[in-house]
Parts: C-alpha cells; structure tokens; sequence
C-alpha cells in the first residue's frame, strides 16, 4: 500500500505545485497492480488518498517553515 499512498501524493503534489509529471515506460504496468488491489477492497483509495494528503500537507508545512526562517534571516 505505500507505493499507492507515495504515488497519489505526488500528484497531488505536482497538482499543488503545478508541475506536469511525466509517466514512465513502465506505467501501465503499476496501475494494472493498483487495479488488482482496487478490486480486492474497494476502500483501499480512500484510505491511501487520506494517507497521501496528510504526507503532502505535512510537506507543503516544511516549505512554510522553511519560507518563514528564509525571510527571518533576510
């Protein structure tokens, strides 16, 4: 399940950051192995998109701490 939640974290970072992600050769592939979980438990998405958020927000938090010392520094 971490390759599910790493994955949907960094698009949603990439959408937050609005960066175009570029997919790999090998692509299809992964997403063929997310849809075999997919099916297995339907509620799989919903918890590795909560995990991915609070990892894309607690690193969006580290930009904001590092901004902050930045411009003390300044």
């Amino acid at each position: 399940m971490s390759g599910y939640i790493a994955e949907l974290g960094a698009a949603f970072l990439c959408a937050d950051l609005e960066l175009t992600p570029e997919p790999g050769a090998d692509h299809a592939a992964y997403i063929q192995g997310w849809l075999k979980v997919l099916k297995e438990d339907k509620r799989a998405i919903f918890s590795a998109a909560a995990h991915a958020q609070r990892a894309a927000d607690f690193l969006h938090g580290l930009r904001s701490v590092a901004d902050t010392k930045e411009g003390a520094a300044a």
